[in-house]
């Protein structure tokens, strides 16, 4: 457990700006329900959260991915993925990607890394995998930012 004083939390944050929590998951939701592949996006969702430090987040997709069979190999290796072979092409381009849109720096997001994506994932798909990544960063500031935890 936590020693930071307590903070706004998750259930208060969604009473506290309703609307904005309703629109912030809406946004989540549309990604799978526009069709990319929800393994695939809980795998990516898991990795920004280990990034950015954020045990809610992290305890959250931990178990939404079980829930979308994603094997417990690939969980346990997600922080190491490039060390092994479990995972394929395609995770390998999401991964990464998630990565460089995850730690923004002075080349976040070289051509040649949105080529990688590019032949792996069609626009409409690479549009999805982007908005899921940029959800998931946002989502870990507020959930750490306001101090959530995991249940």
């Amino acid at each position: 457990m936590s020693d930071r004083p307590a903070r706004l939390g998750y259930e208060p944050f969604k009473q506290t700006v309703a609307t904005t929590y309703e629109a912030l998951r809406a946004a989540s939701l549309s990604v799978g329900a526009a069709g990319l592949d929800k393994g695939l996006t809980e795998l990516v969702k898991v990795r920004v959260s280990q990034i950015n430090g954020c045990a809610f987040c992290l305890h959250m997709h931990l178990d939404l991915a079980r829930r979308n069979q994603v094997p417990a190999e690939k969980l346990d290796l997600v922080a190491a993925w490039r060390e092994t072979r479990l995972f394929t092409p395609r995770e390998r381009a999401a991964l990464a990607w998630a990565e460089a849109l995850t730690a923004l720096g002075t080349e976040a997001a070289p051509d040649s890394l949105y080529e990688t994506v590019r032949a792996h994932f069609d626009e409409t798909e690479t549009a999805l995998l982007t908005v899921a990544i940029g959800i998931i960063n946002q989502w870990n500031r507020i959930a750490i930012g306001l101090g959530f935890v995991p249940e």
